[in-house]
């Protein structure tokens, strides 16, 4: 089996070396543990990032999120273009994943929601977080429309956490907040952690070394679930408080799960034009190229926890370059 994984592996690393188009690739990774999560092991942990990162930093042209638009501006995007992004502002993003990213030489985007730093926790892990401490057997969700979940191990507990999860997502956020108060009363857990998220000092930290700061709303919201008057007030707030916090223009933006056409629309691409930002990335598959909008930049999820699966799947998201879009230019 290792031999057919090695073998797969140089196969792969050798079709990536030989595209030439240009052509931008965007990963996207939110958190970086130290150590594998029970719930969720097929979560990346830091061996595994830091050897995805040596393989990137060896096959790559790893760029700043700005050079790389500027790029797709000019007709200058060189072969194997690739960026760095991180959603959501977790404090493994400064504590685990920047000192790796130092070793390796790389540089990286970090789009945080301002509303959830020193001391905030997002909806997710306020769900992740309760089912995880819980100690009963089985929670009763009908309030949310649901049957009873069991929690009698770590599997039963993934599950649960999906189904929440999909049941509160597109909540407005008061529905999701009332949501979030109700599941806590009926786990009976008694506090949840409030250090999963970054400090101030630490987006100061990133931007000192090197890292870009971009904007992701204030408490991360649904755009499409909210008036435009409320898109624009999370969109700019947030923006505002990681300039304070830098001291320095925030012109990058990351849609909040950034699925076009149901995460957002075209009034929120014009949005953020009106605003002054540069440009803005999705979670929708592809690669971009030159030509391409500069508000709808595609992104991809490296699963897989072997290397050779990992470039494999580079490598087929790299030949992907249709994607749906909001209807930006």
């Amino acid at each position: 089996m290792d031999t057919l994984i090695a073998g797969a592996t140089r196969s792969a690393f050798g079709l990536l070396h030989r595209l030439t188009t240009p052509r931008l690739s965007i990963l996207i990774f939110h958190r970086v543990h130290a150590h594998t999560d029970e719930l969720f092991p097929q979560e990346i942990d830091a061996s595994q990032f830091e050897r995805l990162m040596r393989f990137v930093a060896r096959s790559f042209r790893v760029l700043s999120l700005a050079d790389a638009v500027a790029g797709l501006e000019q007709g200058t995007l060189p072969p194997r273009a690739l960026v760095i992004t991180f959603d959501d502002g977790y404090a493994d993003n400064a504590q685990v994943a920047l000192p790796i990213l130092q070793r390796c030489g790389l540089v990286a985007s970090f789009f945080v929601s301002s509303g959830f730093l020193d001391g905030g926790r997002m909806w997710n892990d306020s769900v992740i977080e309760i089912v995880r401490a819980c100690t009963k057997s089985e929670l009763d969700l009908a309030f949310l429309g649901q049957g009873r979940c069991s929690l009698a191990g770590p599997q039963e507990r993934t599950a649960a956490i999906l189904t929440l999860l999909s049941a509160i997502k597109y909540l407005t956020l008061g529905e999701r907040e009332e949501a979030i108060s109700r599941l806590l009363a009926a786990s009976g857990v008694p506090d949840l952690p409030g250090d999963l998220m970054m400090r101030s000092e630490q987006v100061r930290e990133l931007h000192r070394a090197g890292m870009e700061i971009g904007a992701h709303t204030v408490n991360h919201p649904i755009l499409t679930t909210l008036t435009p008057a409320q898109a624009e007030g999370e969109i700019s707030s947030g923006r505002d408080r990681l300039q304070e916090i830098i001291d320095a223009p925030v012109e990058l933006f990351a849609y909040p799960n950034g699925k076009p056409m149901r995460d957002y629309d075209q009034s929120h691409v014009a949005l953020l034009r009106r605003l002054g930002f540069r440009a803005a990335v999705s979670t929708a598959p592809g690669v971009a190229r030159v030509g391409d909008g500069l508000f709808e930049l595609p992104r991809f999820t490296p699963w897989g926890r072997s290397l050779g699966t990992w470039a494999t799947r580079l490598l087929m998201h790299q030949s992907h370059t249709r994607y749906e879009l909001a209807g930006s230019t």
